[in-house]
């Protein structure tokens, strides 16, 4: 806090110094700027969404969805075919050898840890695949 003495008709008065304060304004404010662009960013999922209630679902034969299935006792299927992890890759590769759009859902066991999850997705990434999105029960009870 300063002090201005002097002047003709005037007492003493007391002013805050806000050079200080704003030095310290600045700082903050530079510092906010650069730690903006470093914040985390999530891993990017799909949703799959329900069909309209107007129109039936497709036929099993037409409906082209992949979903690995992840187990409570961390068994793995896709789709209905049981898989262990070692061929997981392999399987996914021919799968979507042929096919434009590779998009494949990972649904796991709502009592498993992440890992194992995560496990299934990192396969699923290092075959290939450009989207990967999970389903949930209350996604695929339809709400």
């Amino acid at each position: 806090m300063g002090m201005a003495v002097g002047g003709p008709g005037s007492g003493p008065r007391a002013d805050i110094n806000m050079t200080p304060l704003i030095d310290v304004l600045l700082v903050l404010l530079i510092i906010f700027m650069v730690i903006t662009p470093l914040t985390p960013k999530g891993l990017e999922t799909l949703v799959p969404q329900p069909p309209p209630k107007d129109r039936p679902p497709p036929p099993p034969e037409q409906d082209r969805t992949v979903v690995i299935i992840i187990n409570k006792d961390k068994s793995i299927m896709l789709n209905t075919e049981p898989i262990d992890e070692a061929r997981l890759g392999d399987r996914l590769e021919q799968v979507f050898k042929t096919r434009a759009e590779r998009v494949v859902f990972v649904k796991g066991d709502p009592d498993l840890e992440f890992r194992d999850v995560a496990r299934a997705i990192d396969i699923a990434k290092g075959a290939g695949i450009d989207k990967v999105g999970l389903m949930t029960p209350k996604i695929e009870a339809g709400e």
